[in-house]
């Protein structure tokens, strides 16, 4: 095995081996490192085997977690801008960029604390389970399958939008040649089942991809930042354009409520907070590198998409006409166009964002197969043991991830049917996943932040009861004007169906729990008394190494 490509561990010791699964009995323990704490901690506090390599540094997962953030989140915007335009244009693009990168920090730093103490694939499913204690099993299993729900709608937008960039790269060239979506379709397919390949037959190779891909990412933003600022020549937009003018094309929404629609394109961006949780199990020390990574996840996403969009805005010369763009459902195309004057250097650019795209969607992949694994492994999905094995080959969940592919598959072929239908689909991916993380906080604010040990990732009592709280109310404000309409007056066309298809998946997963596994699921398990031991051996190995280090 390369040593460039895997961060081994040390394998468990014998102890570990002898521990009975879900005890709370640690004293007697021989640890002798901090890699044997990282083996126990799921077998003890957590109640799980150890299943999956721990192959994953700081550097490798962070560089996931930024590529997830939808590719450094500066190309989600390019992709996703045709649903923001409309409501409130540039300004409002950039101002709800700033609004919503300080509550998904609040966000980020809330589940941040929770990974901290509770380091599981499942993630927000595990938390809620654990946090919300006499009704975890059912209020834990709707948390986790909205949060699945998201990751797998998330698999499909980007494989979405990798394929709207490259039917628009075949249109510049062939100008001849009209839009239609099955175009979009069949390159919709060739993303998803060839980045569903590489995951399933390239898991040990998985860090080192995520780490060129975090380099490629920031190369591309560099190149892509500094042709929208010098070939526009004189061209620019005014700064009253991109800071001062609000343009509401809704029809008929208040300028409020147009603003709040639009910053789902921002939220988009950079709300997936949670991707790295579900690594939690293949890396090294994850109560600390998690959070670590969760935070500089965040970051990175918004400074990265602010000063895109910046380039991005002063180099378009017309917004009206990139409303009206050509190619449907991809105006960053126009937009290009405008500021370079040339098709070949537009599709250069968008070739760029496809470049910077498809890791993306392999790394959807890794965390969403992860999570859907996470629900297998407790028995919370049909044939969930047959779901549940491991590949031996590649030590990976090889059957959930080919299973989202399968699901993918299918819902691309809504987009045959309805362009309209599928875009609500892609908009349900941010409502499902934001609705999941307060499904894991708000358990934590009701029962006074106790049910939990602190891990080394603790904001305080009083600071952690405040971001906790200022981060639910974003959720249940915006997840409201996210169901909203974009435009009036409201069609079959232009609909926004997000209402319908949450329902419709929460009533899907109703008559599972009710009439499926309601009676024998057991749900995760959590013990903080041997969380507080395992926390004390850590202490204790700490010193214990800092006095050799000094002597």
């Amino acid at each position: 095995m390369p040593s460039s490509t895997v961060e081994s561990s040390n394998s468990p010791s014998n102890d570990i081996e002898a521990i009975p699964k879900g005890t709370s009995d640690i004293e007697n323990v021989d640890i002798k490192s901090l890699s044997h704490l990282d083996d126990i901690r799921l077998k003890i506090a957590v109640g799980q085997d150890e299943q999956l390599e721990r192959n994953y540094g700081l550097f490798s997962l962070t560089a996931l977690g930024i590529i997830i953030a939808k590719y450094g989140a500066w190309a989600a915007t390019a992709g996703t801008i045709v649903t923001a335009l409309p409501n409130g244009g540039p300004m409002a693009i950039l101002y709800g960029l700033v609004l919503v990168g300080v509550f998904y920090t609040l966000i980020s730093a809330s589940l941040a604390e929770l990974a901290s103490a509770i380091p599981s694939a499942g993630g927000v499913y595990h938390w809620s389970s654990v946090l919300s204690k006499r009704y975890g099993k059912s209020f834990g299993l709707f948390a986790g399958y909205l949060n699945a729900c998201g990751w797998l709608l998330s698999a499909a937008s980007i494989s979405s939008i990798l394929a709207n960039e490259a039917v628009a790269m075949y249109l510049l060239r062939h100008p001849t040649v009209e839009w239609h979506p099955y175009q979009v379709f069949i390159a919709y397919q060739l993303c998803n089942w060839t980045c569903c390949a590489i995951v399933c037959t390239c898991n040990r190779w998985l860090p080192l991809i995520n780490q060129i891909s975090f380099y490629i990412t920031m190369l591309g933003l560099f190149i892509s930042i500094l042709t929208l600022a010098l070939m526009p020549r004189g061209r620019h937009a005014s700064s009253t354009d991109v800071w001062v003018t609000f343009s509401n094309n809704t029809g008929g929404w208040s300028n409020g409520l147009c603003f709040m629609t639009g910053l789902l394109n921002a939220a988009f961006a950079v709300g997936v907070p949670d991707c790295q949780s579900h690594l939690a199990e293949e890396v090294r020390d994850p109560q600390k590198t998690v959070p670590k990574g969760m935070m500089l996840q965040i970051l990175t996403a918004f400074s990265t998409a602010f000063v895109y969009l910046i380039a991005l805005f002063y180099s378009m010369s017309s917004l009206d006409d990139v409303l009206m763009a050509p190619i449907p459902y991809f105006p960053t195309a126009t937009i290009y166009l405008q500021a370079t004057r040339s098709s070949s250097a537009t599709i250069g650019l968008i070739s760029i964002l496809f470049i910077a795209t498809f890791p993306t969607l392999i790394g959807t992949f890794v965390t969403g197969g992860r999570m859907w694994w996470a629900l297998a492994r407790a028995d919370a999905t049909p044939f969930g043991p047959w779901f549940a094995r491991i590949s031996t080959s590649q030590v990976a969940p090889v059957r959930t991830t080919i299973a989202i592919s399968g699901f993918v598959t299918v819902l691309g072929c809504v987009y045959l049917g309805s362009t309209t239908a599928f875009q609500a689909l892609i908009s349900s991916f941010v409502v499902l996943s934001t609705l999941s993380y307060g499904g894991a906080i708000l358990p934590h604010v009701l029962t006074g932040r106790r049910n939990i040990a602190p891990g080394p990732f603790y904001m305080g009592h009083r600071l952690g009861m405040a971001v906790n709280i200022a981060a639910l109310a974003y959720i249940a404000v915006t997840c409201v004007f996210f169901c909203f309409p974009f435009v009036l007056p409201v069609t079959p066309r232009n609909m926004n169906y997000t209402t319908v298809i949450g329902v419709g998946l929460m009533a899907i997963v109703s008559v599972w729990w009710f009439f499926g596994v309601r009676k024998d699921y057991q749900g995760p398990k959590y013990s903080m008394r041997a969380a507080e031991m395992l926390a004390r051996k850590e202490k204790e190995i700490e010193e214990a190494n800092r006095a050799r280090d000094s002597a």
